[in-house]
């Protein structure tokens, strides 16, 4: 089941509102100019005191932490912007927020009991990304998720890539031809240069660079696979392109990936089997009644599966 651990959006929070300070710019159609590589460098910015005033809204205090909260929030709404706008931008956006929302209580609007089941339900939902980032995310350490990764590398059986040319070319005539040619004696890159329809291979004398289980088409994996170092196939191999002569070059153990390229993904392993681990011993300590038997029956299924 993918999760995400990320804090839920003012956009998810179901806050459908215009931004008419986006919808009525023209500079929604703009792009962001690219930096000029010859500009000096920027200083860093200055400390910013979260607690400074930026606006007044009806007598209510806006702070440099509440704008900076709705310019992350909003994020994918202003990503058409260009940097030095999405500042006026989400300050714009959170004045249209607050008046909204004022509105909404001065009608009575937070009283209605959908509207109370709503928020009931958001506030939980974002006190639980509270609770993963605070209880999972922020404490995976290095040391768990190099060891997610050498777990990962040890349980990943050994496989083999191969270094492999071929020629390729439209009958089976064409490729019995050049394989009689290289039963002679003709040189390999040479025929492939002059013959193959492949058109990265005709200055690379077919050369296809190393490959593993299950990068080709099924029919050229397996003729190339069961090749031994410096043979070619006897026989012309038929695959969705054409007709295929192949010539092994080397086969070597596939190295796996290294811990810098991966960390993430390796990061994200552990993050999910603590989440799990969390959520699991959570649900063993809470009392949990479903009526419906089936509606049961049917999450119990579920969780299993987990």
């Amino acid at each position: 089941m993918p999760l995400s651990f990320r804090r839920a959006s003012l956009a998810s929070l179901g806050l459908a509102f215009g931004l008419s300070a986006l919808c009525l710019s023209p500079l929604m159609a703009q792009e962001t100019k690219p930096a000029d590589a010859t500009a000096p460098a920027t200083a860093p910015a200055a400390p910013v005191d979260p607690n400074a005033v930026v606006a007044t809204i009806n007598g209510e205090k806006l702070t440099e932490a509440d704008l900076q909260l709705a310019e992350g929030e909003l994020s994918q709404q202003f990503a058409q912007l260009p940097p030095d706008q999405r500042r006026a931008a989400a300050l714009s956006a959170a004045i249209e927020i607050r008046v909204m929302a004022k509105k909404a209580v001065d009608s009575g609007l937070d009283k209605d009991a959908d509207f109370q089941r709503r928020m009931a339900f958001l506030q939980a939902r974002a006190l639980h990304g509270e609770v993963v980032e605070k209880e999972v995310v922020d404490k995976v350490t290095v040391a768990e998720v190099r060891a997610r990764y050498d777990q990962e590398i040890a349980n990943t059986p050994p496989v083999n890539e191969v270094h492999a040319r071929h020629i390729l070319v439209k009958t089976k005539e064409e490729a019995e031809a050049i394989i009689k040619q290289l039963d002679g004696g003709a040189d390999f890159q040479k025929l492939a240069n002059e013959h193959t329809n492949d058109p990265s291979g005709k200055t690379s004398g077919g050369d296809l660079g190393w490959f593993g289980p299950g990068q080709m088409v099924p029919e050229f994996d397996k003729a190339a696979f069961a090749l031994d170092v410096g043979k070619y196939t006897k026989e012309p191999v038929q695959t969705q392109f054409g007709w295929h002569v192949i010539k092994l070059e080397d086969k070597r153990a596939k190295q796996p990936p290294a811990f810098d390229d991966v960390k993430d993904q390796a990061k994200q392993a552990v993050i999910r089997d603590k989440y799990f681990a969390m959520v699991k011993d959570l649900r063993a300590a809470a009392k949990v009644e479903i009526s419906d038997e089936k509606l049961k029956k049917d999450v119990d299924t579920l969780e299993a599966g987990k």
